[in-house]
């Protein structure tokens, strides 16, 4: 299949870019490299531009032929989007507009949207379903929710073919340890206690350990790349132009931040200091996957199921690139 992948230079995009790349698909990355990396893209593979540039997407996908196309250009940080929501809704619901119009133009009626599971809110259902209630409780994560409505609205007025796919925390690296994540600011809780045995942080720190957990941390469901980026090649091969398909992605398994730690320190073979300060607001005690109709209707079998591999591929990308790429 002849993919356009939009943010297809981020951490999970790039994953799935390569991915698609490694299974015979012909794809190919359109991003504006404003968090993107040039390096995360293989040579020949990147057409730099906008996601509010219809133009330059309706160019795109007839260059690339595009028969479908998996979205993930979005601004993803959520302190941000408290504080600048313009940029978060005119990118992420803005953005995806133009981007519906441009396939609008050229015929392309096969989509797969990258959401997330901050659409579910402070949901207390453990695991979390497809039918679980979506209260979004950050500008982000309205937008996200926005966009799949909009997405929905389109489909049903226009002809679209859709998957939405709602994941949880995506982490990890390739196992050859050339691509891992690279965010500035880091905000993912294995990069950053990871970089406590790197020497580039003093300590992590903890936000609250009074949550109804077993440790009191909160526990979060990590997804490794390689894993969600096989459910999107699943995905998309099951997408037609009449599907209208949900699937949330994660292993099922949360672990809380303690947890994590205490693998990050078995991995790295390192003491990692951490001082407990008080919670943010908005965080829910924990946010759990149920994969099931991934499996059941897609066949997703994930590879990473333990923690501590999935760190394990992380160390080895953050110690072979300790500043991320070198293209910033």
């Amino acid at each position: 299949m002849r993919i356009l992948v939009t943010g297809g230079a981020g951490f999970v995009g790039s994953a799935c870019l390569r991915h698609l790349l490694e299974h015979g698909h012909e794809a190919v990355a359109y991003d504006s490299l404003v968090q993107g990396h040039r390096a995360a893209v293989p040579e020949g593979r990147l057409i730099e531009g906008d996601i509010n540039d219809g133009d330059a997407l309706v160019r795109a996908l007839k260059d690339v032929a595009a028969e479908a196309v998996m979205h993930f250009a979005a601004a993803t940080y959520v302190g941000e989007s408290v504080t600048d929501p313009d940029y978060h809704y005119g990118n992420n619901i803005g953005g995806t507009r133009s981007l519906l119009n441009a396939m609008r133009a050229v015929g392309v009626d096969r989509m797969l949207f990258s959401s997330t599971c901050a659409t579910y809110g402070m949901n207390p259902v453990i695991p979390m379903a497809e039918d679980a209630k979506q209260d979004p409780c950050s500008p982000y994560a309205r937008t996200k929710l926005a966009v799949e409505w909009m997405i929905r609205d389109f489909a049903h007025a226009y002809g679209l073919g859709f998957t939405l796919l709602r994941y949880f925390n995506a982490a990890g690296a390739s196992p050859d340890g050339r691509y891992g994540e690279d965010h500035k600011p880091e905000n993912h809780l294995i990069p950053l206690v990871l970089q406590v045995p790197l020497g580039q942080r003093e300590k992590i720190m903890i936000f609250g350990d009074d949550y109804p957990t077993p440790d009191g941390t909160c526990i979060r469901d990590y997804i490794h790349v390689d894993d969600l980026a096989q459910a999107h090649r699943l995905a998309i091969a099951a997408t037609t132009p009449s599907t209208a398909e949900v699937f949330n992605i994660g292993t099922g398994n949360g672990q809380s931040v303690m947890q994590v730690i205490e693998a990050c320190e078995t991995v790295t073979g390192k003491a990692v200091a951490r001082q407990v300060v008080e919670r943010r607001p908005g965080d829910p005690p924990a946010l759990v996957a149920d994969p099931t109709k991934l499996k059941s209707k897609l066949g997703w079998k994930p590879r990473y199921t333990d923690i501590r591999d999935t760190v394990a591929t992380a160390w080895k990308w953050h110690q072979s690139h300790p500043d991320g790429y070198a293209d910033r």
